[in-house]
């Protein structure tokens, strides 16, 4: 080894660790001139992967640099990651800390762990580099992303959604967002994290075996899809169960289960298939349950009169920040119909469809709880009123602190009570029951 090398391998070995892009590039250039194309596309992608580090490897025996171990590993793996996955997001889609990444031009790269963002020390060696990246995910899914069709969503095949916009909607470069696809957690896990309670449970698992028809709201990242998906495995095996949503992220477990996905426009503008398509096909598959991952337009009025018209014990979730909220905006989604219907029939359609919401929250620490539990109680065209009876009370927080605080329990309604009651389901006794619902505590949403 000459002195040259000697004196060079440290500051090579630095270069590697610290991101530079230039060394990878070099490398890339070198892979992509030594493999065969033919060969590599008919291997799987551990084999192509394997294949891609073996001829790597021997490049740099060859004719690279002098480097430790640990930076030639380094080296291999992202040269490998830029050359046949999405470069330094490898590393971040395969960490299972990491819910949410955030591409904010090439220079800034953010991630959410445990519900808090931080800035990591990563970045693109250029615009045009991220632009590639981008390009490469698109496509995979047969879409395209240019000036003229700045805005893309699409989903990964490991099923992460992926949002785009590039300039010149976007200001600050090109803007990536990739959010992970969310492990199933069952109401036990949710109860170690804190986020609800045995009694909460308990509960909640009686109104779903009774067949009620529940709204999970809150706002984003607030955990309502991880709560729906918990929710959705205490459905009986035996029940047929179709799921509706936007980007497929529901696990559930059950044997008799239709999983149906919208699909937007393809290049040409054509071939969309809206979330309302799917709820109005799924009434004529002979659902017991319906699962709406999100409503968020017209398809509202089909889900209210599916669940007010023999598909008990549906679920869905909604955008809103606090239950009387979920309510006014239930009313609002509907009014997106084609369809002219008053606002006041609306209100109708809400109150005999609709018997709990479940309301969620994040907290300035991170934290998802169940916030509060109400029981629609009005009925008809009357304004909306809820009683509640379940709810977080949360203590003051401490500076950089934990949001700490308890679990309050109220009396549930005769009417519900009773319905549970006929459906075989115990009332836990952290509850209890009204007597008499005409003296019922509620409050107006407003």
């Amino acid at each position: 080894m000459s002195l040259r090398s000697r004196v060079q391998a440290p500051d090579e070995s630095a270069r590697v660790g610290s991101g530079d892009s230039r060394l990878v590039a070099t490398y890339r250039a070198k892979l992509l001139e030594e493999i065969d194309l033919a060969e590599m596309s008919s291997l799987g992608t551990a084999d192509r992967r394997d294949r891609l580090e073996r001829v790597l490897g021997h490049i740099l025996s060859r004719e690279g640099p002098v480097l430790s171990t640990q930076a030639r590993a380094l080296l291999i793996r992202r040269v490998v990651d830029e050359a046949l996955g999405l470069g330094i997001l490898e590393p971040l889609l395969e960490d299972a800390s990491i819910t949410e990444i955030m591409v904010n031009g090439h220079e800034q790269i953010y991630v959410e762990r445990s519900g808090r963002v931080e800035r990591l020390p990563l970045r693109f060696a250029s615009e045009e580099q991220l632009l590639q990246t981008i390009e490469r995910i698109v496509s995979a899914v047969n879409r395209r992303v240019d000036e003229s069709n700045p805005m893309v969503d699409a989903r990964l095949p490991t099923g992460e959604r992926v949002n785009v916009i590039i300039p010149p909607l976007s200001l600050s470069g090109a803007t990536l967002t990739i959010r992970r696809f969310p492990r199933a957690y069952t109401l036990a896990e949710l109860v170690e994290f804190a986020t609800l309670d045995e009694h909460i449970v308990m509960l909640l698992s009686g109104l779903v075996r009774a067949k009620f028809n529940i709204i999970v709201s809150g706002g984003t990242g607030a955990g309502k899809t991880t709560l729906l998906n918990a929710l959705s495995g205490l459905i009986p095996d035996g029940e047929r169960i179709v799921t509706v949503e936007d980007a497929a992220e529901l696990q559930l477990q059950q044997d008799h289960v239709i999983r149906l996905e919208s699909r937007p426009p393809n290049i040409e503008g054509k071939g969309e298939v809206t979330i309302r398509d799917l709820v109005r096909n799924s009434l004529r598959m002979r659902p017991d349950r319906i699962i709406v991952g999100e409503v968020r337009g017209g398809e509202t009025l089909d889900m209210l009169q599916a669940m007010s018209t023999g598909h008990d014990g549906s679920l869905a979730t909604v955008h809103a920040n606090s239950a009387e909220d979920g309510l006014l905006r239930l009313q609002t989604l509907a009014s997106m119909s084609e369809l002219q219907v008053p606002f006041e029939a609306l209100r109708d359609q809400i109150n005999s469809a609709v018997d709990v919401l479940v309301q969620l929250v994040r907290h300035p620490d991170g934290s998802r709880r169940l916030s509060e539990i109400v029981v629609l109680a009005s009925r008809g065209r009357e304004p909306f009123r809820v009683a509640t009876i379940a709810e977080f009370e949360p203590e003051p927080m401490t500076m950089g602190g934990k949001v700490q605080g308890r679990f309050r329990h109220h009396p549930i309604p005769r009417a519900v009570a009773d319905r549970l009651y006929l459906a075989g389901e115990q009332i836990p006794q952290a509850f209890g029951v009204h007597l008499d619902d005409s003296h019922l505590s509620t409050r107006e949403a407003s």
